[in-house]
């Protein structure tokens, strides 16, 4: 194995390292967590207004173990992958119940609870409790990937055991708080992934994608696979006070627990118009990009003069006129929504 890494990747993170991001003030178990979990395919400046408000309203675990787990989808609604708030939620439950209220403080641990892989598990019983275990989230994947060329995607099994090897032998074994911070520091600020800041890397001399002029084929490319592309009709039934139907999705399954509308097929729609509906509306579609498949909506706007001039659906809800919602929303409803404010009456 080459050159320890760590002791100027520290000299680094003293002088350069973000030591002011709104978890980082007391670096509690409980803060860490749930900024972690924020911080999984979400870019620091996207996720700290969200830490701010979710940590206003569930400031401790007991807090989050007794919300409504529409409430807590509320505060996240805008920043995806919703999964990992149920999974918050789920896990300050168990918590609560398991384990006395206090996360728990090794890596192994932390790894049975629902949403904590093997790389937050490290960055939390690290950061937290000096435990000298290797993370490997995407920014420090990059990093590790460039500086010892490693090839390959590292979606592959190969690839990323090649990668958690790496990481594992430049943990060292003191300040390793600092390291574990100053490594996804390091990723995500000077070597990023357009456009890295060579020039201000602590261990470019020793960077071999640098050496051989290859930054940009380091990670390797997630193979192209034509995306699957599917559409589906949205009913937006909006009464003339303005109020707006929505429905909850399973639990289970794409925008899990989140609000939408009902949906069928375009041959379907008009089989399901109220009788008594005052305006019928389509509006422009638009496309909703998962990433096993291509979705296209097709928004239906169905206007009734009151709220009884529709059938009632299971698990529907109404959102008031000019009330923001008291519970989480999928991408597309929010878009919609938005369109449909502004929308005339008929």
């Amino acid at each position: 194995m080459s050159l320890l890494i760590a002791p100027k990747v520290l000299n680094w993170f003293d002088l350069h390292g973000r030591k002011d991001l709104p978890w980082q003030k007391h670096l509690l178990p409980y803060p860490v967590w749930v900024s972690e979990i924020m911080l999984q395919q979400t870019q620091v400046t996207t996720v700290i207004p969200y830490f701010k408000r979710f940590m206003k309203r569930f400031p401790t675990v007991t807090d989050l173990a007794a919300a409504n787990l529409d409430e807590v989808l509320a505060l996240w609604t805008g920043l995806g992958y919703y999964a990992r708030a149920r999974n918050l939620h789920k896990t300050a439950i168990i918590i609560m119940r398991d384990w006395a209220g206090i996360l728990p403080t090794r890596q192994s641990d932390l790894m049975t609870l629902p949403g904590i892989g093997r790389s937050t598990a490290a960055a939390i019983a690290a950061i937290c409790h000096g435990e000298a275990v290797a993370i490997l989230d995407g920014n420090v994947k990059r990093v590790i990937a460039r500086h010892f060329a490693i090839e390959g995607w590292p979606g592959q099994s190969s690839t990323l055991q090649a990668l958690w090897t790496h990481a594992e032998a430049q943990t060292p074994s003191e300040r390793i708080a600092d390291y574990t911070q100053a490594m996804m520091d390091l990723g995500a600020t000077v070597c990023r992934v357009k456009h890295p800041a060579c020039h201000a890397c602590p261990i470019r001399s020793s960077c071999n994608a640098k050496k051989t002029g290859r930054i940009d084929q380091y990670p390797g490319k997630k193979p192209k696979k034509v995306k699957p592309k599917k559409s589906t009709v949205m009913l937006i039934v909006r009464t003339q006070r303005g109020d707006i139907r929505l429905i909850q999705r399973p639990h289970h399954g794409i925008w899990g627990g989140l609000y939408s509308f009902p949906e069928c097929q375009t041959d379907e729609f008009e089989a399901q118009l109220p009788s008594n509906a005052i305006g019928v509306i389509k509006l422009p579609t638009f496309k909703h990009q998962f990433t096993h498949f291509e979705l296209t909506i097709q928004p239906i706007l169905i206007d009734i003069k009151r709220r009884q001039d529709v059938s009632k659906i299971p698990n529907a809800t109404w959102l008031r006129s000019n009330q923001p919602a008291a519970f989480g929303l999928s991408r597309p409803a929010e878009r919609i929504i938005k369109i449909v404010t502004e929308f005339p009456r008929s």
